[in-house]
C-alpha cells in the first residue's frame, strides 16, 4: 500500500495542472456580466474555481497554472488573496496565466489555443505530464488515480468521463469505448448522442479533464495550430476527435472510490443548475460533503464574526431552519427556511425567505417575501419586495429561469455592482 502511495505521489510531483478559467458562462445570464464563470460564488463561502484548485492540492499536485481571459478581475483578485499560501522554495505555486499574446497577436481563441499560447511557460516547468482542467465544475476528485491509470495503460491521452442521462448528453463531449476503455469515437456536443452499450438511457460524457504526456501535448497543439482557419482550436471539438485513430486515447470513469458508484459532479452552467446545486448542500446528507476534513475545500477566508439571529417576539423572531448561514450574517426578526445565505447577508424584520440562494453582502429590507430566488452579491432589496409569487410580475423586472428561479442582480435593481464582484 505504501509503495502504491509513493508511486502516485511521484506522478503528481511530475505533473503540471492547467485550469482553464477564461469561460464567459453566458448561460448564467447577468451573473457573468461582470465576472468569469469560475469566479461565481458557490456553497456559502467558496467560488467555483476553488473546487478544481482544492482537488489539485489535495491530490498532491503543487504546480498549477490558471488560464484567465474573460472579465477576470474578481477571479484574479480571489486567487491572489486566497491562493498565495504555496511554498515557492518547494517549487509549489498557483500561477495566473492571463491572455498575453505570447505567440499570436490575438486573444485565446479556444481551449487548445489557450494552452498553446503558454507553451514556453509549460516548458520552463519541465513536467512529465500535463493535466488540463475546466475551472467551472463542482466536484471532489483525486487526480492521482487518473494519472496512475494514464501511466499504467501507456496512454498518450486520458479523458476523464462520467455517465449522464442521454437527454442531457448533447451539452457534453460524448464518447464510445471498447472493452479496455479505449476511446473509439468522440463527438463534441452531438445533436443525437449515442447511448452507452447496454445502458440505453445513459451516455459517456467528457468532464473536460485531460491528462497528456507532455511530448504528445506539444506535438498535437502545434499540429492543430497549423490547421489555422480549419480548426476552432478546442480540445473537445478538434484535438481529441482528430487523434482517436492515431494515438492511444483512454477513458477514465470518475466514480466514488469508497462506494464504487457514480461520483458527485455538477456543471453549474445555468441559473437552474447553480440554484439547485447550492440548495442540495443544505440536505441532511448531501452528496457533496463540505464538512469532510479529509478533503478540505480551500478558499480565501474573510475575517468575519459569527452569524447572529436576533429578536424572539411572537411575530418577530429571527430564525433559520433547514438552511446554511455563513459568517457575518444577521437575521433580525426574520424567517429563513430551506435557503443558503453567503457571508454578510442581512435580513431585516418581518421578512420571509424560502428556497433561495443569497450571495454575499446582500441586504434584504423589512416585510419582504422572497421565494425561489437567486440574489447576486451586493443587492439591496427594498422594503416590502415580493419575489417568487407572481411570475408575470417577476419577469417584468428580473430574469426568470425555465424552472422558475428568479435571478436578481444589482443592475436589474438599478444599483451599482459592488467592487470585487
Amino acid at each position: 500500500m505504501q509503495t502504491a502511495k509513493r508511486y502516485v505521489s511521484r506522478l503528481t510531483r511530475q505533473t503540471l495542472a492547467l485550469v482553464l478559467a477564461g469561460g464567459r458562462g453566458s448561460r448564467l445570464h447577468d451573473l457573468t456580466k461582470w465576472r468569469a464563470k469560475p469566479a461565481v460564488p458557490f456553497g456559502g463561502k467558496f467560488r467555483i474555481i476553488d473546487f478544481p484548485l482544492s482537488n489539485c492540492i489535495n491530490s498532491g499536485i503543487g504546480q498549477v497554472g490558471v488560464i484567465t481571459q474573460y472579465k477576470s478581475h474578481s477571479l484574479i483578485r480571489h486567487i491572489q488573496r486566497g491562493w498565495g499560501f504555496m511554498r515557492a522554495e518547494l517549487d509549489e505555486f498557483v500561477e495566473l496565466l492571463p491572455a498575453q499574446q505570447r505567440i499570436e497577436t490575438s486573444w485565446y481563441e479556444g481551449t487548445a489555443d489557450a494552452v498553446l499560447q503558454n507553451l514556453d511557460i509549460i516548458r520552463s516547468h519541465k513536467p512529465e505530464y500535463v493535466l488540463i482542467l475546466a475551472g467551472d465544475h463542482v466536484y471532489k476528485m483525486d487526480y492521482g488515480t487518473m494519472l496512475a491509470a494514464h501511466v499504467e495503460s501507456e496512454a498518450d491521452i486520458t479523458v476523464g468521463c462520467i455517465e449522464v442521462p442521454l437527454e442531457e448528453a448533447s451539452a457534453f463531449g460524448v464518447m464510445a469505448v471498447d472493452d479496455d476503455m479505449r476511446i473509439v469515437e468522440f463527438a463534441e456536443k452531438p445533436e443525437c448522442p449515442k447511448a452507452l452499450s447496454g445502458q440505453p438511457g445513459k451516455a459517456l460524457a467528457s468532464m473536460g479533464i485531460y491528462v497528456f504526456s507532455t511530448k504528445v501535448l506539444f506535438e498535437e497543439l502545434m499540429r492543430d495550430h497549423r490547421r489555422e482557419s480549419s480548426s476552432s482550436h478546442d480540445f473537445g471539438k478538434d484535438i481529441i476527435p482528430s487523434v482517436i485513430e492515431r494515438l492511444k486515447v483512454m477513458a477514465f470513469p470518475f466514480r466514488d472510490p469508497i462506494q464504487n458508484k457514480e461520483a458527485y459532479w455538477r456543471d453549474v452552467g445555468t441559473v437552474d443548475a447553480l440554484w439547485q446545486a447550492n440548495l442540495e448542500l443544505i440536505g441532511v446528507s448531501p452528496e457533496l460533503n463540505l464538512y469532510d476534513s479529509q478533503w478540505p475545500i480551500w478558499t480565501y477566508q474573510e475575517q468575519l464574526p459569527p452569524a447572529k439571529f436576533v429578536f424572539n417576539d411572537e411575530n418577530r423572531r429571527g430564525t433559520a431552519v433547514d438552511s446554511m448561514v455563513a459568517g457575518g450574517c444577521i437575521v433580525s426578526g426574520a424567517t429563513v427556511s430551506n435557503s443558503l445565505l453567503f457571508s454578510q447577508v442581512k435580513v431585516h424584520s418581518y421578512s420571509e425567505i424560502g428556497d433561495s440562494v443569497i450571495f454575499p453582502d446582500v441586504e434584504i429590507g423589512r416585510h419582504c417575501r422572497i421565494r425561489k430566488a437567486l440574489i447576486d452579491r451586493g443587492c439591496r432589496i427594498p422594503d416590502g419586495t415580493e419575489v417568487g409569487f407572481d411570475e408575470a410580475k417577476d419577469r417584468k423586472r428580473f430574469y426568470v429561469s425555465p424552472k422558475g428561479v428568479v435571478l436578481i442582480t444589482p443592475e436589474l435593481l438599478g444599483q451599482d455592482y459592488p467592487h470585487g464582484l
